[in-house]
Parts: C-alpha cells; structure tokens; sequence
C-alpha cells in the first residue's frame, strides 16, 4: 500500500512540474478519461486564464459525450470551445481506409493550430497515455506532424494510473469506459456516412438506457451486431426481443449479438499485418 501511494506522488509530482514549465495549453478535449485528466491538470497548474479546451461537435462525436464534456467544464469552471471539424467531407476520412483515425486527427490538430494563434505560447496537448503508444493508432502520426503534445506519455502515465488519479482528485468520470468515436463501429473499407453514425449512435443510445452502460453496435451495411461485457450477456440474451424490435426500427433488417463479448477495437483483428 505504501509502495502504492509513494507511486502516486510521484505521478502527481512529474505531471505537476510537466504543466508548470509550460505558459498554457490548448487541450484535443473529446470528454473521455485521458483528455478529461490532462485538461484538469491544465486548468489545476496553470491557472483558468491559461486554459482552454477544445472539443469537435462533428457526426462521429456522440452527443451524450458533448453534454458531459460541456458539464465537465461548468463544473470546474474551464473555458470551453466548440468547433465543428469536417472529416467527414474528405474522402480519405469516409471511405474508411485503416488509417482513417489519421486524417480525422489531422483536421482536428490543423484547427487547433489555428486556435493557437488566439493563445500565443500556448501548447496544444492530447490525451494519449503511454499504453496507447502500444496499440495501432494512426492518429499518433497526425500528433507527431503537429507537434502536439502528450504530458501522459510524457510521464509515463498508463490507463490504469490516470484513472487512479482522476479518482485521487474527484473528477466525475474517473471510471467511465471508454468511449470511441462513432466511425470505430464500421468496418474498414466500408464507407462513413452521417446515416450510419446517426442509427449507431441511437442504438447505443437504447442499449444505455436499457442499463448497458458499455456497449458497440458494429455496423455491417444491413445489420448490426451488439457487444456488451461478457458478465452482461444473460441480460442482453433477455432482454432481446425487445431490443431487436428497436433495433430494427432505427433501419437495420435484423441485429446479432456478439457472443464473444465487448472487446474494444474489436474491428483491428483484420490488421494483422500491421503492429
């Protein structure tokens, strides 16, 4: 326990000295766990006038996760812009190719660029932790060409270590799962359309107000499959009628369920040639 806590002092210490020798930041804010810790940490080191978070309200962020970012920062009194990206109109974005997150993380990092030239001196920073820098994520690439910055790599910050802090300081969601975009739930090389975003985003919508808090609804053109974790697949099993009903309502001709579970980033196993 002791060895536990001395752990977090020192994370706490890094983080505290990495946004100190910095004037400000302009924080990639998509309301999850990571861009919520590293936007806290901002505002807590260095001051309300030297922050400002950024999120886009484009057709792959769910809007339960825009309402929660947007209470987020009344809560702690964080000034909050909102822009709208357009990923969606460039066909490298759209027609789904495996290194979609690329070119979304692309124009995101290019506006905030531009947002910088309101905030001189300040840096604009990610959410990335250091276990991200074990997955394939094209999105590091498009950081990398803009020079942003990521103080949770930067201090060797794992999934489970933030989420210690963020509970350490009291932040609301320091346990929600994680929350990818919309575009994550089609497969490759099938193309993203406002349409496919709009019936995934209601589906999950339906299965969280039927108590299934983390849960995909991977698109397949004319069917969905569901995924939710493995110790609530007897509920969702009994509840299926319904849900199927619903489902089908929202345009799909019928719904799976995944009866292997939910495994974030599922849609990757056809990536075997890349690591």
């Amino acid at each position: 326990m002791e060895d536990a806590f001395a752990q977090l002092a020192d994370e706490l210490l890094a983080l505290e000295n990495w946004f100190r020798s910095r004037k400000g930041s302009i924080v990639a804010f998509s309301g999850g766990i990571d861009s919520t810790l590293v936007l806290f940490l901002a505002r807590k080191y260095q001051g309300k006038e030297n922050v400002a978070g950024v999120i886009s309200n484009s057709e792959s962020l769910k809007q339960r996760d825009l309402q929660e970012a947007k209470a987020f920062c009344e809560l702690f009194d964080i000034h909050l812009e909102i822009i709208v990206t357009k990923e969606l109109a460039d066909e490298r974005y759209n027609q789904n190719p495996v290194n979609r997150c690329y070119f979304c993380k692309e124009h995101l990092f290019h506006d905030l660029t531009e947002i910088c030239e309101k905030y001189p001196g300040f840096t604009v920073l990610s959410g990335t932790n250091a276990d991200d820098l074990g997955d394939y994520r094209p999105g590091l690439e498009a950081a990398k060409k803009f020079q942003v910055a990521s103080p949770l790599v930067d201090c060797n910050i794992s999934k489970t270590a933030l989420r210690q802090i963020a509970k350490y300081y009291g932040l609301p969601n320091w346990d929600k799962p994680s929350s990818p975009c919309l575009s994550s739930r089609i497969p490759y090389q099938q193309p993203v359309t406002v349409e496919k975003l709009k019936q995934i985003e209601a589906a999950e919508e339906m299965l969280n107000n039927y108590g299934f808090d983390d849960v995909r609804v991977r698109h397949y053109g004319h069917y969905c499959k569901i995924e939710v974790k493995r110790e609530s697949l007897e509920k969702l099993i009994l509840l299926q009628h319904d849900i199927f009903q619903e489902i089908e309502r929202l345009g799909f001709d019928y719904c799976e369920i995944d009866s292997e579970g939910l495994v974030s980033g599922k849609l990757n196993r056809v990536l075997t040639n890349i690591k």
